[in-house]
């Protein structure tokens, strides 16, 4: 990825429960589009009628064209089956754990790629997933009261669901008491390290993983963006040297290798 590249969708979660959706076209393709679309409990219209969404499974590519021209011109989001080229937004291979649900996309790439990759997450994750999900849900009053810093709240919850930690989200937790299974936040930890190259793919797994844990990054000025970008959102960037006194939780020290 070069730098400053940017990505060619932004994955979103839209509620359909109850929301009218156009869906053009028959056979397998909209059969499928369909099935998906009752599951998240989507209103399934035609084209006249007001509507959320759009999505055209039309074989014919003359007629799927003016269909999606159509519909956009009425200002509504379209996803064309099988045509990237004419979508708005794709609608990713999903795996499921309610309320846990992960997607999977390559922007229409490749479906089979999708799929591919969603079996072997499927196969990964445990099936209590959702439960674990469902009782941080229910301890969120508990754990605010238990840590009433947000920062040394999220640090707590990190730690637990870190590879290996009291509950990682890739083993079975079944009756495991969230109360319990978070201790005390780790207070400030430092950690320094060169990058060898501006492509993020050459990041090791350590390197990686770090930078998706930190609270906040100290960077040189030439670190590309393209690197900051694989730590979370919400990670604080400062161009400069670490300070004297080092903030609680994950500070990193990124350097550019000569």
């Amino acid at each position: 990825m070069a730098e400053g590249a940017t990505l060619h969708s932004l994955p979103l979660f839209v509620r359909l429960a109850g929301r009218r959706v156009i869906l053009l076209g028959t056979g397998d393709a909209a059969d499928a589009k369909r099935r998906l679309l009752e599951r998240a409990g989507a209103v399934i219209v035609g084209e006249d009628a007001d509507a959320a969404l759009a999505i055209v499974a039309v074989e014919d590519a003359a007629e799927a064209e003016a269909a999606v021209a159509r519909l956009r011109a009425r200002g509504l989001l379209v996803n064309a089956v099988d045509r990237p080229a004419l979508c708005d937004f794709t609608v990713p291979a999903i795996v499921e754990r309610a309320p846990v649900l992960i997607a999977i996309g390559t922007g229409g790439a490749s479906a089979g790629l999708a799929a591919a990759l969603r079996q072997r997450i499927e196969a990964m994750l445990p099936a209590t997933l959702g439960a674990l999900a469902t009782a941080l849900y229910a301890s969120r009053d508990m754990l605010r009261a238990q840590f009433p810093d947000g920062g040394a709240r999220r640090r707590a919850i990190g730690a637990a669901l870190a590879p290996g930690g009291t509950l990682d989200p890739l083993v079975d937790h079944t009756g495991a008491d969230i109360a319990q299974s978070l201790a005390t936040p780790p207070g400030a930890q430092i950690v320094a390290f060169s990058i060898r190259s501006i492509d993020p793919e050459d990041l090791t797994l350590r390197e990686a993983r770090l930078l998706a844990l930190a609270d906040r990054i100290y960077h040189a000025a030439n670190v590309p963006s393209a690197i900051l970008d694989r730590a979370r959102a919400d990670a604080e960037r400062v161009v400069g040297r670490l300070p004297a006194t080092v903030l609680p939780g994950l500070s990193i020290q990124l350097e550019m290798r000569a």
